[in-house]
């Protein structure tokens, strides 16, 4: 699971977890967390989702960070986007209006490029990775950000034993260890997803729970 490995797949254009419509708990469960409009989100592992798009018409500044710059093009082509581009050290910057995009590696983000972020929604980021790097990939996350804010999550839970990812299963135990210090843990949804996902069933799951957590921050 290293760099190489998410580029070759945007390379072949395997890039299933693209959703090609809005991502139907981000828009029943973001009202939840009650944040200003003009809150600025962060979108780790982004892709070239919709829910970038959807998070802008909330009135939402957003900052994602993509690896692949085929990814962040495909994106900004999709919606004909023109973005005034800027070398940050080792990322490369897009910007349109209140949208800006990284493209790089999610470990090379700096405190300054998340100053002011208010709120995370993260779909494909945590079960992006394997283990060890999900301990990094809190630690790194907690680093960056300016204060504990709060953070709409997504997650899917089978036998890892039947699948080997990505996507990954993270059980609510290790969400604990990995971010409890800080927020409270708070179940949203519990979705049998596996009816859903006939891609799975082949790959051998005989069951796939997808959950949504509102992680607040504690006082």
């Amino acid at each position: 699971m290293d760099t190489q490995f998410w580029l070759d797949r945007w390379d072949r254009r395997e890039t299933g977890w693209h959703l090609g419509e809005i991502n139907s708990h981000l828009q029943e469960h973001w009202p939840k967390l009650g944040l200003a409009h003009e809150t600025r989100v962060f979108v780790p592992l982004c892709g070239k989702t919709l829910d970038l798009v959807w998070l802008v018409s909330r009135g939402h500044r957003v900052v994602g960070v993509e690896l692949s710059r085929l990814g962040i093009e495909a994106f900004l082509a999709e919606h004909r986007l023109e973005p005034r581009i800027t070398e940050q050290g080792a990322l490369r910057r897009y910007q349109v209006d209140e949208l800006v995009l990284f493209q790089g590696d999610f470990f090379d983000l700096r405190p300054e490029h998340l100053d002011d972020v208010g709120a995370v929604f993260d779909r494909a980021a945590l079960i992006a990775l394997p283990p060890t790097m999900r301990v990094r990939y809190a630690e790194h996350l907690r680093a960056i950000l300016p204060r504990p804010v709060d953070r709409l999550l997504i997650t899917l839970d089978y036998d890892q034993a039947q699948m080997s990812g990505p996507p990954f299963s993270v059980q609510p135990p290790e969400i604990e260890r990995l971010f409890g210090a800080d927020h409270h843990i708070e179940p949203l949804a519990e979705i049998d997803a596996l009816a859903e996902s006939p891609n799975f069933r082949q790959r051998g799951l005989t069951a796939l729970a997808e959950r949504v957590h509102w992680l607040r921050p504690r006082a």
